[in-house]
């Protein structure tokens, strides 16, 4: 494509769904040639530590001084993300999330080299929970302001930084993304024995069983659905809401019918074994996890927030019901899980669906026309193709 970029990404490195998009967004770059440079305090989990052409990770030291009551992270990270630029002599630092990585890379920028620039992804939790504290308000907003591109993960996302932060500066849609030589539907067949039987479904839902995902509501739909033919719940994640779950589950006497499998990395084969995702959340600014499980050929039931509804096409890859509406999501499932003829429709909408609008090939193309712009460089017009 070209003579190939230098980039710095800065990333949280755990779990989390902006790490994941971070992270295999510059793996994707490096294949495409540009120089990737990861600044962040822990090697972030999907890349792995075996050597990757074009892909370097700088860690971010934190100098613990006796006068610091918490030591310093977020200056330790700005100088950090300088040293690399005029080492590297980058032309991008592109930072996820707005606080404090996009503040860092301002300092960053007024301390390296005059041409280096700054684009900030917003992904969610900076925007629908820290820009609500009035305390960080003024920081979020000016991070945005100063950064010389803002991407945002939804259209709602975009809504809603503008209506809580009076933003009127150009935010670009750039939706996650799945990368179709891993999310694909996996042959299974040999696994799903040991966890159903041939004539049970299987229910999943996958998160970090935080409040704000309202698992209960899951516990409630499973409960529903079971009420009326043979299926199974797999619970993949943890989290603090997992005791009140467990005990829910006790409960209602369906421990037999339950499975919790922790962490997983290999979310492509667990999700293949699912006949639907789960995601009753209350707030969710993309749903990552939902675009997995639509590459896996898994329907999702989920609720109406943020940007769930412009990622699953309601009655089409999916269903949606209002939030806590679980005896809705109920109907739905069952209906989905009853009827064969409705649940193939789905799953090849799922992967039409994953495989054009979401494809890696045309968002890491949206992200390269977007450095080009704040280069002063050629932009090309000429979207990819993306194939099955």
């Amino acid at each position: 494509m070209g003579d190939g970029l230098k980039i710095g990404i800065t990333c949280y490195p755990s779990l989390g769904g902006s790490g994941v998009v971070a992270t295999e967004l510059g793996k994707l770059l490096a294949e495409r040639g540009h120089q990737i440079h990861f600044i962040t305090h822990n090697i972030p989990f999907r890349l792995g530590t075996t050597f990757q052409k074009n892909i370097h990770y700088h860690e971010v030291d934190v100098n613990d001084y006796y006068v610091f009551r918490y030591p310093p992270y977020d200056l330790s990270l700005a100088s950090k993300m300088a040293q690399v630029a005029n080492m590297q002599n980058l032309d991008i630092l592109h930072v996820h999330y707005a606080v404090p990585h996009a503040v860092c890379a301002y300092l960053a920028k007024k301390l390296a080299h005059p041409n280096l620039k700054v684009v900030t992804t917003l992904h969610g939790t900076d925007i629908t929970v820290l820009a609500q504290d009035e305390s960080l308000k003024d920081m979020i907003r000016f991070a945005i302001n100063e950064s010389d591109a803002v991407t945002a993960v939804s259209q709602d996302l975009i809504r809603e930084t503008r209506d809580l932060l009076d933003i009127t500066r150009d935010i670009d849609l750039t939706y996650n993304f799945i990368d179709k030589r891993v999310y694909y539907p996996r042959e299974i067949s040999h696994l799903r024995s040991e966890f159903a039987y041939p004539h049970e479904k299987i229910m999943m839902h996958i998160s970090n069983f935080r409040p704000v995902k309202r698992v209960s509501d899951v516990v409630d739909v499973f409960q529903r659905v079971a009420e009326k033919m043979p299926v199974r719940l797999m619970l993949v994640g943890e989290g603090p809401d997992m005791p009140k779950v467990q005990c829910r589950i006790r409960e209602l006497g369906l421990e037999d019918r339950v499975h919790f499998l922790g962490k997983q990395d290999e979310i492509a084969q667990v999700i293949s074994l699912a006949d639907v995702l789960l995601l009753p959340s209350e707030k969710e600014s993309f749903g990552l996890v939902a675009l997995e499980a639509m590459a896996c050929g898994v329907p999702t039931i989920g609720s109406i927030t943020g940007g769930v509804p412009e990622l699953v096409s309601h009655g089409e890859t999916g269903f949606l019901a209002p939030i806590g509406d679980t005896e809705k999501m109920a109907e739905y499932a069952a209906l989905l899980l009853s009827d064969d003829q409705l649940a193939t429709r789905m799953k090849e909408a799922c992967l039409y669906r994953a495989q054009h609008v979401f494809c890696n090939d045309k968002i890491t193309w949206e992200y390269e026309q977007i450095y080009h712009r704040v280069l002063g460089r050629e932009v090309s017009t000429e979207v990819p193709l993306c194939e099955d």
